[in-house]
C-alpha cells in the first residue's frame, strides 16, 4: 500500500475514500457482460431511482465529474449567445478552471453575495438588458446547495430564486455537489429542496459522498433542456462501461447510504465548530449549516497545523497576520479524526 489508511486530512470531502457498500455495488455489477454506453440494466433501474427522489418527469445522465456535470447542464439550457447568473462564489465561476467558458461557451454574470446565496434581489443586479444586442443574455439563474461557503438554503429560499427567475423568463440550475448535505442538514427529501421549489435542472453530486467516481445531471423540466445526451457525448462524458457509475448510484440512493454518510460529515463538521470556537485566536467566521467549517488563525499557526492534517486556506490573508481556511468533513470522518484534530490545533495555538 501507498499511502497510510490511518492519515486523515480536513482539506476536501472528496479526500475520502470510496463507501464499502457502494465497493460492492461496484463488484456485483462487475460479472459477465453488459450493454455498453448507458443501455445496461443498471443505469435503466437508475432512472426509476432517481424518480423516486425527484418525481416522474426527471431524466438522469450520468456523468464522470462534477465540472462535467455543471458544464453539460449550462450548455444544455443556453444558445450561444446567452448567459448564466450566479454567485461571485460559486463553484462554476471560481473553481472550474473556466469550463464553463471554454468548454461550453457561456457567460457568466457573477453577483457579490455575503454568504454565497442568490436573492431575488441580487438577481436583479444582473437581470437585466434582454434585448440588447451588446449584452451577453440572461438566460439561466444557477445557484449550490450546500454553497461554497457551507451555508445552505432552505425550500423557501429556493422557491423564492425560481419564482423571481420564472417570471423573468429565466431557468433554474442548481449545483447539487453537496445536495445530500444540504438535505439532510435541513430534514427534508431531495425532491424538497429541487423539483418541488422550481429548479428545472439539477447537477447532482455522487463523489463527494462517497462514490469512487461519478455525477448525474438531472433534468427535472424537460422544456429548460435540449440535446443533453449529444452534449455528453460532444464533451467526452459518456462512459462505455457506464454500468459502473450507475451501480454506484443506485447503491447510494436505492436505500439511506445517501443520508448516513451526510449525517455522518454534517455532524462531525458541527462537532469540530464547537470543540475549537472558544479556542483563543481562532474565530468561526460562518454559519456551519453542512459538512463545512470557515475559521479565521494566525497564518503561522494555520502553516504548522497543515503539516499534520491537510486543509485549505481560503482567500489571502487578512492582512494582520491571520488567514481564512476551510475545515472539511467527509462521510468516513469520526469523533477521534474531530478530536485529534481539534488537539493538534489547540497545541499550535499554544506553540
Amino acid at each position: 500500500m501507498r499511502h497510510d489508511p490511518a492519515v486523515r486530512s480536513f482539506a476536501s470531502d472528496n479526500y475520502a475514500g470510496v463507501h464499502p457498500e457502494v465497493l460492492g455495488a461496484i463488484a456485483r455489477a462487475n460479472g459477465g457482460h453488459q450493454i455498453s454506453y448507458g443501455d445496461d440494466v443498471y443505469t435503466e433501474a437508475l432512472q426509476e431511482i432517481f424518480r423516486g427522489h425527484f418525481g416522474e418527469q426527471a431524466d438522469v445522465w450520468p456523468v464522470f465529474n462534477g465540472t462535467a456535470a455543471n458544464v453539460v447542464s449550462l450548455r444544455s439550457m443556453c444558445a450561444p449567445w446567452e448567459a448564466v447568473i450566479c454567485a461571485d462564489s460559486a463553484h462554476i465561476h471560481t473553481d472550474e478552471g473556466g469550463a464553463p467558458e471554454v468548454v461550453a461557451g457561456i457567460k457568466l454574470l457573477t453577483v457579490p453575495t455575503p454568504d454565497g446565496k442568490l436573492t431575488p434581489e441580487l438577481i436583479d443586479r444582473q437581470a437585466w438588458g434582454f434585448g440588447d444586442v451588446h449584452r451577453a443574455q440572461p438566460r439561466v439563474v444557477s445557484i449550490s446547495n450546500a454553497t461554497e461557503l457551507g451555508t445552505v438554503y432552505t425550500p423557501d429560499e429556493i422557491r423564492a430564486v425560481c419564482t423571481h427567475a420564472h417570471q423573468l423568463g429565466l431557468l433554474v440550475h442548481l449545483d447539487g455537489a453537496r445536495l445530500a448535505n444540504a438535505a439532510v442538514s435541513l430534514d427534508v427529501p431531495l425532491r424538497a429542496l429541487t423539483t418541488d421549489a422550481g429548479v428545472d435542472v439539477l447537477s447532482f453530486g455522487g463523489t463527494k459522498i462517497g462514490l469512487l467516481y461519478g455525477e448525474a445531471v438531472v433534468v427535472l423540466n424537460p422544456d429548460a433542456a435540449h440535446g443533453v445526451p449529444y452534449i455528453r457525448k460532444t464533451v467526452m462524458q459518456l462512459a462505455s462501461k457506464m454500468r459502473f457509475v450507475s451501480a454506484q448510484f443506485e447503491a447510494l440512493l436505492a436505500g439511506d447510504l445517501w443520508q448516513r454518510g451526510a449525517r455522518r460529515a454534517n455532524g462531525m463538521a458541527a462537532r469540530l465548530a464547537a470543540i475549537v470556537r472558544d479556542l483563543p485566536g481562532v474565530e468561526i467566521t460562518r454559519a456551519v449549516e453542512a459538512n463545512a467549517v470557515f475559521a479565521r488563525l494566525p497564518q503561522d499557526v494555520a502553516d504548522r497545523l497543515r503539516k499534520r492534517f491537510r486543509f485549505y486556506d481560503w482567500g489571502p490573508p487578512t492582512g494582520d497576520g491571520r488567514v481564512e481556511v476551510r475545515w472539511m468533513c467527509a462521510f468516513d470522518t469520526t469523533e477521534h479524526d474531530v478530536d485529534a484534530f481539534a488537539n493538534a490545533l489547540d497545541e499550535e495555538l499554544r506553540a
